[in-house]
């Protein structure tokens, strides 16, 4: 007969047992007892395998299959096993793309609440889980998890191919394709692809030449925060990226590596063509268009074409008058910073080219050239007239 007055109760929403503390009402005496431990912390059920504490009894009964592997619900159409019925039904709506959890805000919809709770604070601007070593806050526990990992140095996702560890499992899996040469992210426009979705969207931005990211000092915008980080050092003068071997900072880490290979003599790009060696990609891949012709940037005033991009910002500074490298010592501005080096040595006296014939020094590395052929006899423009006449 109890039984059948407690089970009645489902029918009639009776709720006889009210908790004190915030009010809650249940059906049973013992359901108040055990929601009083959400307030009183007591986790009285202990796993004799790790040690972790539970409020509930079921609770301890699921966990334990995470020791002994158990996943008793499957999904038919993928075969994807579970620990948890309710694990199962969340999964059931990528097949069903079911989205029952919809943002009343803008209209966006989940998979699980909980996913909607997160999503909601993108809206509230709430970082409730702060990181305890730099004080940095995030929306989700787990991404405050994953951050710890930068403290920590812990990287538990290794690849099996080349031993390099990550602090994600996604990072993992982008990663392997660099093995299996996957790029499964394809540009509807060019066609280009991509290991990682996020690399996608940053290209989409050459196409609809989105620049979300704008320096709050002068205005300029980047489609890449990264850029924009490495932007702001130019107002700032912050060099964080130092060699240890001669001092030299520099704003960005790729800059040091690619410093670091004077100091070990490395040239791992290597010319196809000529067998010409260099200490950086971006140097080689300009070297290849001395021997292809080709010239990709494209000066919009004069429609004359360059092959590098420096070059290119420097020839627009002949049309603008830019000159934005000065002289402390006497005032005199330069289009480019090389210039600026080779007037200083104006001051200085500095004459580092020097003749291996006669010992004469010169202050550029051009005059030092004229120089010379006045030892070899070469004429520095030989007359073309003169010349077929004598053939």
């Amino acid at each position: 007969m109890d039984y059948l007055n407690r089970h009645l109760k489902i029918h009639s929403g009776e709720k006889l047992f009210t908790c004190q503390q915030c009010g809650k009402s249940f059906s049973e005496k013992k359901y108040v007892k055990i929601h009083m431990r959400v307030h009183t912390g007591e986790k009285p059920f202990t796993c004799e395998f790790c040690g972790k504490s539970f409020s509930e009894k079921k609770y301890i009964k699921i966990h334990m299959r995470v020791h002994s592997g158990e996943k008793p619900f499957a999904c038919q159409q993928c075969g994807k096993s579970f620990t948890q019925k309710e694990h199962l039904k969340v999964h059931m709506r990528i097949h069903t793309g079911e989205k029952p959890f919809t943002c009343e805000l803008c209209g966006k919809s989940f998979t699980e609440n909980g996913h909607l709770k997160v999503h909601m604070r993108v809206h509230t601007g709430d970082k409730p889980f702060t990181c305890e070593f730099c004080g940095k806050s995030f929306m989700d526990k787990r991404n405050v998890k994953i951050h710890m990992r930068v403290h920590t140095g812990e990287k538990p996702f290794a690849c099996q191919q080349c031993g390099k560890g990550f602090t994600q499992a996604e990072h993992l899996k982008g990663h392997m394709r660099i093995h299996t040469g996957e790029k499964p992210f394809t540009c509807q426009l060019c066609g280009k692809s991509f290991t990682e979705n996020g690399q996608l969207k940053v290209h989409m931005r050459i196409h609809n030449r989105e620049k979300p990211y704008t320096c709050q000092q002068c205005g300029k915008s980047f489609s890449q925060k990264c850029h924009l980080e490495v932007h702001v050092r130019s107002h700032t003068g912050e060099k964080p990226f130092t060699c240890q071997q001669c001092g030299k900072s520099f704003t960005q880490a790729g800059h040091l590596k690619g410093h670091m290979r004077i100091h070990t003599g490395e040239k791992s790009f290597t010319c196809q063509q000529c067998g010409k060696n260099f200490t950086q990609k971006c140097h080689l891949e300009s070297h290849v268009r001395s021997h292809t012709g080709e010239k990709p940037f494209t000066c919009k005033l004069c429609g004359r074409s360059l092959t590098t991009a420096i070059n290119l910002r420097y020839h627009v500074r002949i049309h603008t008058g830019e000159k934005p490298f000065t002289c402390k010592l006497c005032g005199k501005s330069f289009a480019e910073n090389g210039n600026l080096k080779v007037h200083m040595r104006v001051h200085t006296g500095e004459k580092p080219f020097t003749c291996e014939f006669c010992g004469k020094s010169f202050s550029q590395k051009c005059h030092l050239k004229v120089h010379v052929r006045s030892h070899t006899g070469e004429e520095s423009f030989p007359c073309v007239e003169g010349a077929s006449q004598q053939q």
